[in-house]
């Protein structure tokens, strides 16, 4: 495969503006809610969760899993998250069952 055909960075990004994500952050945090928009420094989220797992006992991957099941706690209406502290970002209808 030539790097030609490889999708831009940009354009995985726009693909999933409008969809609900989970953003999985290097530090104790992860973010769920509704992609909005995105920029070379921030991703926007409106109707978000930004949790801080020092806050509770659950581990990530059940927190995740749960909001997948039950819907997320919004404690956000807006939440700009830095694209350089992020992990992963995936669409919550993504995340496994089990």
């Amino acid at each position: 495969m030539d790097s030609r055909d490889l999708p831009t960075p940009g354009g995985l990004l726009a693909g999933m503006i409008g969809h609900t994500v989970v953003i999985d952050l290097r530090s104790s945090y992860v973010c769920l809610g509704t992609f909005q928009s995105f920029d070379d420094a921030f991703l926007e989220l409106v109707d978000a969760d930004l949790h801080d797992f020092r806050d509770g006992n659950a581990t990530r991957e059940v927190y995740v899993y749960d909001s997948a099941r039950v819907g997320i706690r919004r404690n956000r209406a807006r939440v700009l998250v830095r694209r350089d502290e992020v992990v992963a970002i995936s669409a919550l209808s993504d995340v496994a069952e089990s």
